[in-house]
């Protein structure tokens, strides 16, 4: 059973009591007597998980039939060291009380009560999952408010050091040398008639050949394997002949969702799949720019065989088939309304994931990778255009540990992992420039949580560099109440949170306070180069 810590009336399921008794926290305190303590002044308080009444514990009472007449028949000298004894432990407790669970019953930027819920505050591809439980306060959170002096230090520190410098960047040439072979499959230009970057490549198998017997992405993954089954199947009747030999429609994406990761990238996917002219690959997150073509499915594996452009470019076949069909068509108006068709691809890690540069180029810049996943995607598409969803990097954060950590996930655990990170990512300040430190490959592996990803801004302006900003659409996600979602979708939102998760409740409002601090200098960054104050991700 558990008491209300300011008026001990007992508290309903859902932890309200206003339909009880008044709070004397409130307004409109009524004197009335709680019904759950009986009248009595009673105070909760937690101590190693368990509630306590505080003033039970500082208040001497008799047992069973005993009364305080035993008390007086004590000689004097008793009574005395007794009473002595007494009044030492009721000092001592008080002190501990006082300095520690004080901060529960003061009005104080950290006190804990209902999380003010933010209707924008939505888990990571779950636009509809907008409503937190209220949860009791750790005595954890307490000893974290404390904290905070020395973290806000840290914190401190890494914006002292912060600094968007302009990188170098590499030309087509290095670029050539560390990708032979991806230059020697993607032509220099595609077909002017198509909307999307297609191309025709002659293919050698026979009428036996399976043409995907040796795509990674079917060997690797048995959950694409049905899909490999339906590539096959269409294959064979979309090929072209002349002078003796097979042709094939290759394509890459028109467009690229780029990130960020928990900010609705998989919604977005969900809603432009249906549009009759967008067609994305097989697979909606292939990761090849990033990882795959490295030969990385988890970095912490180990590296596999890397996978060949022409795997990634299977993943589009069945979109090319449908354009090969408009070029082949003999009317011109289905010609018009096939070739409107937009190749799209939504790998999230495609904005900020550069972790695989340390393993595949030399470090010859001070830490700082001499080549990006951008560098590449201009080199063959200078006029690619790129899809950014963004959310407040704070509740960013809390949504990817909710949805990637594995055990013992809870506030508490969420706030340790937090103070950890920060500080591995001072360490790296110290002694290197942020760019330097954001991609830093082995850092980012010993980081508890994802801290980095929500740096948006270092990685904008990185595409920045080599994009023109009118190639970009950055979306933000606003605030949408779940009834505001019901209206826009009667299908579920994408990629939500583990229902076992939705009972573990916020983040503790210390831990929100230290995110923010941390990633204001980037959300003021981030604001000034879009020219909109909304990236502030200020709660209104």
């Amino acid at each position: 059973m558990r008491h209300c810590i300011n008026c001990c009336i007992q508290l309903s399921p859902d932890d309200t009591h206003a339909q009880q008794v008044n709070c004397r926290g409130g307004p409109h305190h009524s004197r009335q007597e709680c019904p759950a303590c009986k009248g009595e002044n009673t105070i909760v308080f937690r101590v190693d998980g368990k509630q306590m009444n505080l003033l039970a514990v500082l208040e001497v009472r008799a047992e069973g039939n005993e009364s305080w007449g035993g008390f007086l028949r004590f000689k004097k000298g008793k009574r005395c060291s007794l009473v002595f004894g007494l009044v030492i432990m009721t000092l001592v407790l008080a002190s501990y009380i006082l300095s520690g669970v004080h901060q529960e019953l003061i009005s104080s930027p950290f006190h804990y009560g209902a999380f003010p819920s933010n209707p924008g505050s939505t888990d990571g591809e779950n636009l509809s999952d907008t409503k937190e439980p209220h949860h009791p306060p750790s005595v954890n959170n307490i000893s974290y408010v404390k904290d905070y002096p020395s973290i806000k230090l840290i914190i401190n520190s890494i914006t002292a050091r912060i600094e968007f410098t302009t990188r170098q960047l590499p030309d087509r040439e290095d670029l050539k040398k560390q990708e032979l072979h991806m230059f020697s499959v993607i032509p220099g230009k595609f077909l002017p008639s198509c909307k999307s970057p297609c191309w025709y490549e002659a293919f050698a198998g026979r009428n036996t050949t399976d043409p995907y017997r040796t795509n990674s992405y079917a060997l690797y993954s048995k959950r694409f394997r049905s899909t490999f089954d339906t590539l096959r199947k269409a294959f064979w009747g979309h090929l072209s002949h002349a002078h003796g030999k097979h042709f094939r429609l290759r394509c890459l994406p028109h467009f690229y969702i780029i990130g960020q990761p928990k900010c609705g990238t998989t919604d977005l996917y969900d809603r432009l799949r249906l549009h009759p002219e967008v067609k994305f690959s097989a697979i909606k997150e292939p990761h090849w720019w990033t990882r795959k073509r490295f030969g990385i499915v988890r970095l912490r594996d180990g590296l596999r065989d890397r996978y060949p452009v022409e795997d990634y470019l299977d993943l589009f076949d069945l979109a090319a088939h449908q354009i090969h069909q408009a070029l082949q068509a003999s009317s011109a108006k289905e010609q018009s309304k096939m070739n409107r068709i937009l190749i799209g691809e939504a790998s999230a890690s495609t904005m900020w994931d550069n972790n695989a540069w340390t393993l595949f180029y030399d470090n010859s810049s001070d830490g700082e990778p001499p080549f990006l996943t951008q560098d590449f995607i201009h080199a063959f598409q200078p006029d690619a255009k790129l899809i950014v969803m963004l959310r407040d990097p704070v509740e960013r954060l809390y949504s990817d540990y909710l949805y990637f950590a594995s055990s013992n996930k809870s506030a508490d655990d969420f706030h340790e992992k937090v103070t950890e990170a920060l500080q591995l990512f001072e360490n790296c300040m110290l002694d290197y420039s942020l760019r330097a430190c954001v991609y830093n490959n082995t850092l980012n592996n010993a980081m508890p949580v994802r801290l980095q990803v929500g740096l948006y801004a270092v990685y904008l302006l990185d595409w920045l560099t080599v994009f023109d900003k009118e190639q970009f659409l950055i979306l933000r996600l606003g605030p949408l109440t779940e009834k505001q979602e019901a209206l826009l979708t009667k299908s579920p939102a994408s990629n939500a949170r583990r229902p076992e998760d939705r009972n573990l409740g916020p983040m503790w409002p210390v831990t929100q306070r230290i995110l923010q601090d941390f990633y204001g200098p980037f959300n003021a960054r981030l604001a000034q180069v879009l020219a909109d104050e909304a990236f502030l991700w200020k709660k209104t």
